[in-house]
C-alpha cells in the first residue's frame, strides 16, 4: 500500500513536469531554445485561475490556461524567429515577463499580493475507490501521461515531424528541399507554449487556487529532463518520472522527520545536478538548437 501511495503520488506530481517536457521537446527538436518553459507555466496557471474563478468551470480554465501559454509562446517565437534575438535572452525575458505580469494582474483581479480565493477545479480522489483509480477524477492526470507518447508519436511518426526534426538539424538544407522553416518553427514553439500553459493549468485547478510564483521551477526542470533524455521524448518523460520521484521522496522524508528539512528539500535539486552532470557532455543537442535560420 505504501509503494502505491509512492507511485500515485508520483505520478499527480509528474503531471506539469510531462507537459513542459513534451511541449519543450517539440520547440527544441526545431531549434528554438525553450527556457521560457517556467514563464509559459505560471502565465497558464494564472489565466486558467482567472478563467476558472470567472466561468464557474474549470474547463474554462483549462482553456484559458492554453491561450495564455499561447500567448507567451507567440511571444517568444516572434523575438526569437522573426526578429532573430538570442533565445536565452528572449527566454529570460518571458520569464520575467511572465512572474511580473502575473503578480501585477493577481492584485489587480483578486486584491491580493499571494494568492487566489478558491477555484473551482479538478482533483484526484486517492482515498475512496483505490489509489490510480481516484487519479481519474482529474481528467488532466490522464491527458498529461498521454502527452508525451503523442509527441513522439508526432515527432517520429508524421510528415511534420520529419520537417521538425530536419529544420532543428539542417535548416538551410531543409529550406532548400521546400520545407518553410519558419513556419514549422513558429508551430513547434506556441505547441510549446500550449502544453507548458496546460501544465499550469493542472497545478492551478489540482490546488483550487494560484498562488504568486507557484511554478517554483519546473519548468526549468522539465528542460533539464529534456536534456537528461537527450532530447527524445519517451527518455524525456521518463526522466520526468524520476524527478517526480525525487519530490515524492522529498514530501515523504519530511513527514517523518528523520533528516534535517533542509536537506531533504534538497533532493530533487541535486537529483537534477548529477543527472546533468552525468549526460550533458555526452548528450548531443539538435545541431540547429539556438541558431537563426
Amino acid at each position: 500500500m505504501i509503494l502505491f501511495a509512492f507511485l500515485a503520488q508520483t505520478i499527480r506530481i509528474a503531471i506539469p513536469y510531462l507537459f513542459a517536457a513534451a511541449g519543450g521537446v517539440a520547440a527544441e527538436r526545431s531549434g528554438v531554445v525553450s527556457l521560457a518553459l517556467e514563464g509559459f507555466m505560471l502565465t497558464g496557471a494564472f489565466t486558467a485561475a482567472l478563467g476558472s474563478f470567472y466561468s464557474g468551470r474549470p474547463w474554462i480554465g483549462v482553456l484559458c490556461g492554453i491561450a495564455g501559454g499561447i500567448v507567451l509562446g507567440a511571444l517568444h517565437a516572434i523575438a526569437s524567429i522573426r526578429y532573430r534575438a538570442d533565445q536565452v535572452v528572449s527566454s529570460i525575458a518571458i520569464n520575467l515577463l511572465a512572474i511580473g505580469v502575473t503578480r501585477f494582474f493577481l492584485h489587480l483581479a483578486f486584491d491580493s499580493s499571494s494568492n487566489s480565493p478558491r477555484l473551482p477545479g479538478f482533483s484526484a480522489n486517492v482515498a475512496g475507490e483505490g489509489l490510480f483509480l481516484g487519479l481519474l477524477h482529474n481528467p488532466l492526470i490522464p491527458i498529461g501521461l498521454l502527452a508525451i507518447p503523442a509527441v513522439a508519436w508526432v515527432v517520429y511518426r508524421t510528415p511534420f515531424g520529419l520537417r521538425l526534426r530536419a529544420v532543428g538539424e539542417h535548416p538551410e538544407a531543409a529550406a532548400s528541399l521546400g520545407v518553410p522553416v519558419r513556419r514549422v518553427r513558429y508551430i513547434a514553439v506556441l505547441l510549446s507554449g500550449a502544453l507548458a500553459g496546460l501544465g499550469g493549468a493542472y497545478l492551478a485547478l489540482d490546488q483550487h487556487q494560484f498562488t504568486d510564483g507557484m511554478s517554483a521551477g519546473r519548468g526549468f526542470i522539465a528542460l533539464a529532463a529534456i536534456i537528461f533524455g537527450r532530447w527524445d521524448p519517451m527518455r524525456a518523460g521518463l526522466a520526468c518520472l524520476l524527478f517526480a520521484a525525487a519530490e515524492t521522496l522529498q514530501i515523504q522524508l519530511q513527514g517523518t522527520q528523520a533528516i534535517a528539512s533542509q536537506f531533504v528539500q534538497m533532493i530533487p535539486y541535486v537529483l537534477t545536478i548529477v543527472a546533468l552532470a552525468g549526460v550533458v557532455g555526452k548528450a548531443t543537442p539538435p545541431a540547429a538548437l539556438g541558431r537563426a535560420e
